[in-house]
């Protein structure tokens, strides 16, 4: 009887061994001008593997760091299995935050364990480019806004976004009929702001959009944003007003939860309408999906659940013939997150891109190309989880946040916090 051969691990790779794999500590490093502010997170492991994700721009560190105890000892491979545990734990606008970054980190992390970038984790690619679109703040003067946006162009981006709103409007006379004290009131939702855009703000508006085309031309994609909390009567005369200028969509005009209202909208204009970057989760997106209410879905991954379930979103949104972009102020790490999830994503439109004037961004992690987005476009990595090297301690330690400088200290204080997490009887 011939001996059975030998078990080599010749051809296997043994950087980890996946089965084993335990998650022992979670950091933070808080960082400003990147583009915003925000929170990076680090999950360590047994075996020396880390993972790398991000808390949404702007938003606490604590929505991550309080998920710590429910995280160690825990096998980052089994993403979804976590995911489910601690998803209860985040909520709409940035407090999805916490539970997104670090769907991310764990999605780097099992790449890295099974060395496979994180698109094939979800599915595999359906492009080996992603398009992004570099959203640039206003300048009153629509020809200085024009020339802005012409140096995007110049430098390869295809696809623009700029704000059209009521603060271009704020000091022309007979423009806005508003409440005293409205314009310094940013808690009150539209419908209730009782702020009125006039028949000559209307045409300020078109005027302003008029100009900014002139100067960029109509062989790019450019889309509108910040419309400032007004009510839908006023949304749908600025809509119907900007038809004239294909724009590739007008954003946000009223709050993601009024369905009906956004279907309104959607019905009554000749552009394609566009929302959601502060809805948490597929179930927060069935209401406006399931109506028709808008044309393009845009959630923000850093939100909305991280890449899995951004992925579910982008294909539930695909079956009613919706297309998806991406919302995302962040750094290199949570943009590669979008990148592996853009690419395994089939409706996917473009990622946004915040910090076309952040001149250092691409440095923040390494073993990418330089810049990081060329032409326009970030090429899909082929490595293992994210598909970055590493992080560049020493530029992160020179952004660190001055109000919380905290750069991956110990977090024992949260490893034994506890609670009867269980959400039925």
């Amino acid at each position: 009887m011939s001996e059975a051969p030998a078990i080599t691990e010749e051809h296997v790779p043994t950087a980890s061994r996946p089965s084993d794999l335990r998650i022992t500590d979670l950091r933070v490093a808080n960082l400003t001008g990147v583009p915003f502010r925000s929170s990076i997170i680090r999950i360590d492991t047994n075996q020396g593997l880390v993972g790398y994700g991000e808390v949404r721009d702007q938003a606490s560190a604590t929505y991550a760091l309080m998920l710590k105890s429910r995280l160690v000892g825990e096998n980052p491979c089994n993403v979804d299995k976590i995911f489910r545990k601690i998803k209860q734990f985040g909520f709409h606008g940035r407090q999805g935050g916490g539970v997104s970054g670090v769907e991310m980190a764990l999605m780097d992390l099992a790449g890295k364990a099974y060395g496979v970038p994180a698109y094939a984790l979800i599915g595999g690619r359906f492009r080996d480019e992603i398009r992004c679109y570099a959203d640039t703040p206003s300048l009153p003067d629509p020809h200085a806004m024009g020339a802005r946006l012409l140096d995007r162009k110049q430098r390869g981006f295809t696809m623009l976004k700029m704000d059209v709103g009521i603060d271009l409007l704020w000091d022309v006379p007979g423009a806005l009929i508003a409440p005293p004290g409205a314009r310094a009131d940013l808690t009150t939702m539209h419908p209730f702001t009782g702020i009125q855009v006039t028949a000559k703000g209307v045409d300020h508006l078109a005027s302003y959009v008029d100009v900014v085309r002139s100067v960029v031309g109509y062989d790019i994609a450019l889309a509108a944003d910040h419309f400032g909390h007004i009510a839908l009567d006023s949304c749908i005369r600025i809509g119907r007003a900007l038809e004239p200028f294909t724009l590739a969509w007008i954003e946000d005009l009223i709050p993601w939860q009024l369905t009906d209202q956004w279907r309104q909208l959607t019905a009554a204009v000749a552009v394609p309408t566009c929302t959601g970057e502060d809805i948490y989760l597929l179930d927060g997106f069935r209401p406006l999906l399931d109506a028709g209410a808008i044309r393009v879905v845009h959630p923000d991954p850093a939100t909305a659940g991280g890449i899995a379930e951004t992925k579910r979103l982008g294909d539930y949104a695909q079956e009613r013939g919706i297309a998806m972009a991406l919302h995302l102020a962040a750094s290199p790490i949570a943009t590669m997150a979008c990148v592996h999830l853009a690419a395994a994503t089939e409706n996917f439109l473009a990622l946004e891109h915040h910090a076309a004037d952040v001149e250092f961004w691409s440095d923040l992690v390494t073993d990418l190309p330089r810049p990081l987005i060329q032409n326009g476009h970030i090429t899909v990595p082929h490595t293992p989880g994210l598909g970055f090297g590493d992080i560049d301690e020493e530029l992160l330690r020179r952004h660190l946040d001055p109000r919380d400088p905290v750069f991956f200290a110990e977090t024992t204080h949260w490893d034994s916090e506890s609670s009867h997490d269980r959400l039925w009887s």
